[in-house]
């Protein structure tokens, strides 16, 4: 199902960018509202309006905390091209958005996703929370997303990470593996459990203490 999703949103993004940011550097104090591409630049606040689209290859920084509203959708890079994507100041905060995919990004602030918009709709027809291949600084809480899938895969986090309340419609979702995290990390009430699924992935180093759910991974 991993492999599927890269897939589909790889096809559709391509489609979906109509409205373009213009990719001049913008002063820190400055909020963007980002609708199609965020093209390659510096930037202040980002924010993902509500139903609204923002997609990025990157390279991109962003000093002033990146925020998906709801019934959006925000692509940040891909599994297929490695790569600095995004450097985010000011962390990461979601409420209700309908996917978040991060790719291959520094992120200061931690990360703040709460609430989904359902497993179908969006641009890709069904909706995925996906953070992979990223350096965190700062807690991560991913809690109560109610879309389609979900992974968290292969980041390096300075601080705890608490992933709770997921409840996804793929039997192969909540793949939360290859991690290694400087804190603790604590699941529950997540559906399916924690599990490496098809990722092909490893055990989650953690210095802390796993609980939960996560116990397992």
């Amino acid at each position: 199902m991993k492999r599927f999703l890269r897939l589909l949103g790889a096809g559709a993004t391509a489609v979906a960018l109509v409205a373009v940011v213009p990719g001049t550097a913008a002063v820190a104090a400055t909020t963007t509202r980002c609708r199609g591409n965020l093209a390659p630049g510096t930037y202040g606040q980002v924010i993902v309006p509500a139903g609204a689209f923002c997609h990025s290859d990157g390279p991109v920084t962003i000093k002033n905390g990146l925020y998906i509203k709801v019934g959006a959708t925000l692509v940040l890079g891909d599994e297929e091209h490695p790569g600095q994507t995004a450097i985010i100041t000011g962390g990461v905060h979601a409420t209700s958005a309908m996917s978040v995919q991060i790719h291959f990004s520094t992120i200061t602030g931690g990360i703040d996703v709460h609430g989904g918009s359902g497993p179908f709709g969006g641009p890709f027809d069904v909706t995925w929370n996906t953070i992979e291949d990223s350096q965190i600084v700062g807690p991560v809480v991913i809690d109560g997303y109610n879309g389609f899938w979900m992974g968290f895969i292969r980041n390096t986090i300075t601080g705890n990470v608490a992933l709770n309340n997921n409840v996804l419609v793929d039997t192969d979702a909540n793949e939360y593996v290859t991690n290694v995290i400087h804190g603790n990390l604590a699941c529950s009430g997540d559906s399916p459990a924690p599990h490496v699924g098809d990722s092909e992935g490893s055990l989650n180093i953690v210095t802390g203490t796993k609980s939960g759910q996560c116990v397992a991974v």
